[in-house]
């Protein structure tokens, strides 16, 4: 098989998942589509170094996330707001409002949350990896992982309650 169809078979497997996490990261479909694109740039240039071809979609999550950082870094300077440790005794979101809640409210929402805790958050629950893959992907230690994913659920919670409690008024 040649490479050519080596590269159009791993974008077809990945370059949905990838521009979903792009998303979810800049808010923006431009944007996701750009950092997507580049990684798969990357891939082209560098994919040959990969020593074990199991560690692919990490490799492509990783670079995606890498080159968003960068993308970050030309724009501005991120502030890093902790979230209040009060937070963790809010009470349970009844499955009602989650069914109520639509991907763009979502995606709005998730837009709030510092990238620091985003996407530990996104990787997670919409690209199923697991904490130390996660870890890899985004090269912290796996507890950072999980206290990452947890913080980034209170405020997740906090921002959509905010956000029912804004559209029933």
């Amino acid at each position: 098989m040649s490479a050519d169809l080596e590269f159009e078979k791993l974008v077809k497997l990945y370059y949905h998942d990838l521009y979903r996490f792009g998303v979810s990261l800049t808010e923006s479909e431009a944007d996701a589509a750009d950092l997507t694109q580049e990684t798969f740039y990357i891939w082209a240039n560098k994919g040959h170094q990969l020593k074990n071809p199991r560690n692919v979609k990490g490799w492509l999550f990783t670079t995606l996330y890498r080159e968003f950082l960068k993308l970050c870094r030309h724009r501005k300077r991120v502030a890093h707001e902790p979230i209040d440790e009060s937070a963790q005794n809010l009470p349970h979101v009844s499955s009602d409002v989650v069914n109520r809640i639509d991907a763009k409210t979502l995606l709005n929402v998730l837009g709030q949350i510092d990238e620091d805790y985003r996407a530990p958050l996104v990787l997670y629950y919409i690209q199923d990896l697991s904490y130390n893959e996660i870890g890899k992907v985004l090269a912290i230690p796996l507890g950072t992982v999980q206290s990452r994913i947890a913080r980034a659920k209170i405020k997740l919670f906090q921002l959509l309650t905010e956000t029912k409690a804004s559209t029933a008024a």
